[in-house]
């Protein structure tokens, strides 16, 4: 019998972001291509009292805590005595900034409990657990390079992402994403990518292409005051393509080398405090035990 399993979770950047509408229930329909990239959480799953611990003492160690709501979800699909599991979070990934952190903490969680408790659930299992505790956890349970539809829900695989280093750049300040879709429901005008020939492109793997005409639409709305000077940089940098992740406020930029990277993100660091410089992953969660 497993006693302890950790696990890497990676953070999550947006090739492409785009909502449609508001829903009925509440939610928000997405089209989106979303790239797992190489900055991850550690995250640790051992038998013993339930808790959850973090070295971030900004991250509530609590049921308010995602990666306690992806225990209590699994339990309660499984029957499984997850109260008798420590959860311990070393992060990586910054909060409120776009990058999925929290989601990919809650993806490992699912992960690692499936192994712990030996529950042999297939992965379409623990994206139908997870998508009832966040939308961005089917994705970090998958990973890699796909396209998501609806809530994020709906998955499908795309061409790798290859050959490229990314930088990200967190501005102090996180976006609440609450607030930026109620942004979005209030905001009018907003433009629209043209989805068919941008999803020709990436099912060919034509990501200058999809670079040329992407577009994160919370970048209409929602106010990044570093977000032009953090591009600005990327681009003297020779950055082929930088855009807003997620609801802000990280910027990312993609890097044909690894030292054009190196270089931006040095310059970055006069700007903001968060600087990561990374390659894209095929992975959302890796077992590393």
């Amino acid at each position: 019998m497993m006693h302890e399993v950790s696990l890497r979770a990676y953070a999550k950047i947006n090739l492409l972001l785009d909502i449609t509408e508001k829903l009925p229930n509440g939610y928000h329909a997405l089209h989106m291509i979303m790239q797992s990239v190489g900055l991850f959480d550690e995250v640790t799953l051992a038998r013993g009292e339930r808790s959850i611990e973090c070295d971030d003492p900004s991250v509530p160690t609590d049921s308010r805590n995602i990666a306690w709501k992806a225990a209590d979800a699994f339990a309660e699909a499984t029957g499984a005595d997850c109260a008798g599991t420590r959860i311990l979070l070393k992060k990586h990934i910054p909060s409120a900034a776009g990058l999925a952190g929290g989601s990919a903490d809650g993806a490992a969680v699912l992960t690692g409990l499936n192994l712990l408790y030996e529950t042999h659930l297939t992965a379409e299992a623990l994206c139908r657990i997870g998508a009832k505790v966040g939308a961005d956890i089917p994705f970090c349970l998958t990973g890699g390079t796909r396209l998501a539809l609806n809530i994020g829900d709906v998955l499908a695989p795309l061409p790798p992402l290859e050959n490229v280093t990314i930088v990200l750049a967190k501005p102090a300040r996180g976006v609440s994403t609450k607030e930026a879709y109620a942004a979005f429901d209030d905001a009018r005008d907003v433009s629209h990518v043209r989805l068919p020939s941008l999803l020709f492109d990436a099912a060919k793997g034509d990501w200058s292409r999809v670079f040329s005409r992407t577009c994160n639409t919370f970048e209409q709305f929602v106010e990044v005051p570093e977000r032009v000077p953090i591009k600005t940089v990327m681009r003297r940098n020779g950055c082929t393509f930088s855009m807003m992740s997620g609801s802000g406020p990280t910027v990312f930029g993609v890097f044909p080398t690894r030292g054009a990277a190196e270089a931006c993100a040095q310059q970055l660091r006069a700007i903001v405090p968060d600087v990561f410089v990374c390659d894209p992953v095929p992975c959302g969660v890796q077992v590393m035990q």
